[in-house]
């Protein structure tokens, strides 16, 4: 494989470690206040799910997250902030990316109409999916340097 300037391990360690970035960012950006205090976030989610044009989407929101809002406040924010740091320093790297494809395709899922999310969600899945099949913690990664996976 050729490349300008690194090689392709590294090429698919810049772009873990970017989706780790990207992932960090979603976690810093969130008023925690806000999510943790108010439930502001889970209650902007219930308000989608609840117009939902899918049945399964409604019902499964208001079975898994209706009834524990206060848990999946904490559980969607520091799952974000679990593979930001798990993918910058290559921890768990596979868990990680298979974890982060899982919660994208849960969003792409939910925020079905707008196209925006749409756009986020589909592009950090497709790192995710191009992440882990070309095992981007061989370099660069305390996967690698703990000889893990």
């Amino acid at each position: 494989m050729d490349s300008i300037w690194l090689d392709g391990a590294q090429w698919l360690a810049v772009l873990r470690i970017g989706l780790g970035l990207w992932w960090l960012e979603s976690w810093r950006h969130k008023d925690k206040k806000a999510w943790f205090e108010r439930g502001s976030g889970i209650a902007w989610a219930a308000g989608i799910a609840e117009k939902h044009r899918w049945a399964s989407v409604r019902s499964g929101f208001e079975t898994m997250v209706k009834p524990h809002p206060k848990l999946m406040a904490y559980v969607v924010a520091y799952a974000e902030l679990s593979l930001g740091l798990g993918l910058i320093l290559g921890f768990l790297s596979p868990i990680a990316l298979s974890a982060g494809l899982l919660l994208n395709a849960i969003y792409f899922v939910l925020m079905i109409h707008d196209w925006a999310e749409q756009g986020q969600n589909s592009m950090m899945a497709l790192i995710s999916f191009v992440g882990f099949f070309g095992m981007s913690w061989q370099t660069w990664s305390l996967d690698a340097w703990l000889g893990w996976f």
